[in-house]
């Protein structure tokens, strides 16, 4: 393809160029082609460089007159956008030496179901309770939002529900089959996270997915509608579980942190920590995915402010659905989704993952 962006169909035509490559991303700046992110990899069109003029137009015509305004005033926003062929993207409109670029991602509206993701088959679970606060983190670009998309896939596949969704931008748009879904968005349809969450819940919801964590007030009214009966998903920039457990706490003020924490231990369900990998076959990427169960035994680690603990009742917690990121690791290796050498890389005690390994290759993983 050599295409030359001059007007918004030109731009629509790079997107879909890049949903039939398989692409995830697409990058455009002014005087440089368009970038494009292929299973990991950052590759370069063969195309002429985005004019300022023509990415100014681009960008202000996905917006809504209260985006644009916030855009002016904050220099970046995150908006959702539909394609006419109807593939959905994120957008990330930001400015970088005063000029405008953007930064998309294909959101696959069809990988929503647990077992297409490669997901742990225990996950399903995590859609049939009836309330508390299920976490899930990773960096950036990990699979946090597909991951969610995929536990509502199941709710709204089996349970009789009122879902809510509250994202900047909504990304995933589900259509309604056993539940009812309404899709709430910043700016748009509301103003911040925690004044939608505390309006959510005067809206009759059984779940509420709040796109991400942000700051302490959304902290609080997440905790607050997780305490009330509701099952409440969402998502935090963590690595692990037990380093998310001691995040959302610390992220109280001091004299707020020993409630804080016995809160969390009453209302935290679960979290899932994933990291994408590349496949051995160089074909795509596969979660490697920690499950911590908030059982009794790991309520009772988080109020006692005993969370390093929690790491050997994961390794131990098979039986409650629990499998800790070295775990995942060597699972993948012995069924030959990722090699060692990737594993090595990502594993917290190299020498413990060898035996994992072992282990797992003598099961058949």
């Amino acid at each position: 393809m050599n295409p030359e962006i001059t007007d918004k169909a030109a731009f629509d035509k790079l997107l879909l160029f890049c949903v039939k490559e398989g692409a995830s991303d697409l990058h455009l700046s002014i005087s440089r082609p368009p970038v494009y992110r292929l299973h990991g990899e950052l590759k370069t069109l063969e195309a002429e460089a985005v004019s300022g003029e023509t990415l100014e137009m681009i960008v202000h015509s996905l917006m809504t007159p209260g985006q644009q305004a916030e855009f002016e005033s904050q220099q970046s926003i995150d908006l959702g956008y539909s394609s006419p062929e109807g593939d959905r993207f994120r957008v990330n409109c930001y400015r970088q030496l005063g000029q405008v670029a953007m930064a998309i991602r294909h959101i696959d509206q069809d990988m929503c179901d647990v077992e297409q993701l490669s997901l742990p088959p225990q996950l399903r679970k995590l859609a049939h309770l009836k309330s508390g606060l299920v976490l899930v983190t990773g960096a950036t670009g990990s699979g946090k939002s597909t991951t969610l998309a995929a536990l509502l896939h199941e709710i709204n596949t089996n349970r009789n529900c009122h879902i809510l969704t509250i994202e900047d931008p909504v990304e995933f748009i589900h259509v309604g089959k056993k539940s009812l879904i309404h899709h709430r968005e910043l700016y748009t349809d509301v103003p911040d996270f925690p004044s939608a969450i505390r309006s959510a819940l005067r809206e009759d919801p059984d779940v509420i997915m709040v796109g991400e964590m942000r700051d302490l007030e959304t902290m609080r009214a997440a905790m607050t509608a997780a305490e009330t009966g509701h099952l409440v998903f969402s998502t935090l920039h963590t690595a692990d579980a037990v380093g998310t457990v001691e995040r959302f706490v610390g992220s109280f003020p001091g004299d707020e942190q020993s409630v804080a924490r016995h809160r969390i231990a009453m209302s935290l369900r679960a979290v899932v920590s994933q990291h994408l990998l590349p496949t051995s076959n160089g074909g795509g990427r596969v979660p490697a995915v920690e499950i911590l169960m908030v059982t009794l035994a790991v309520a009772n680690l988080i109020d006692g402010a005993k969370t390093r603990q929690i790491y050997s009742s994961m390794e131990s917690g098979a039986g409650e659905g629990m499998q800790t990121r070295d775990q995942s690791l060597a699972q993948l290796v012995a069924r030959r989704q990722i090699s060692r050498e990737v594993a090595r890389q990502f594993c917290n005690d190299p020498v413990a993952f060898d035996k994992l390994l072992q282990i797992s290759v003598l099961r058949g993983a």
